[in-house]
C-alpha cells in the first residue's frame, strides 16, 4: 500500500506556472507507473500525464509541450511542472500510483485554479 499527499496546487494567472509535487510514503523506485489526472467541474477525470518506472513518459494532448512530468526516487516524490496555464486547465488535480496492474492509489487530489 502507498499513501499519496498532493502539495503545491493554487491561483495563478493565464499564461503562469505551477508546480505540483506528489509524496509517496513509501519507496517508489518499483512503482511501475505514477501521474496526475485532473478534474474539471461538471467533467469527467481525465488522464494528464503518466512516468513508468523506466523513464517513458506519456501526456494528453492538451498539455503537450506545455506540462513536464518527472519523478525523484530519492525523495519518492512526482512532479509536474506546468507551464503556460490556461483557464482550461482548471481543476482538480490528482495524484495516482499504479505499483502493479489492476492496483491504484489516489491521492486527496489538489486545487488549480487559472484566471483569464
Amino acid at each position: 500500500q502507498v499513501q499519496l499527499v498532493e502539495s503545491g496546487g493554487g491561483l495563478v494567472q493565464a499564461g503562469g506556472s505551477l508546480r505540483l509535487s506528489c509524496a509517496a510514503s513509501r519507496s517508489i523506485f518499483s512503482i511501475n507507473a505514477m501521474g496526475w489526472y485532473r478534474q474539471a467541474p461538471g467533467k469527467q477525470r481525465e488522464l494528464v500525464a503518466t512516468i513508468t518506472s523506466s523513464g517513458s513518459l506519456n501526456y494528453a494532448d492538451s498539455v503537450k509541450g506545455r506540462f513536464t512530468i518527472s519523478r525523484d526516487n530519492a525523495k519518492n516524490t512526482v512532479y509536474l511542472q506546468m507551464d503556460s496555464l490556461k483557464p482550461e486547465d482548471t481543476g482538480v488535480y490528482y495524484c495516482y500510483a499504479n505499483p502493479v496492474l489492476g492496483m491504484m492509489y489516489w491521492g486527496q487530489g489538489t486545487q488549480v485554479t487559472v484566471s483569464s
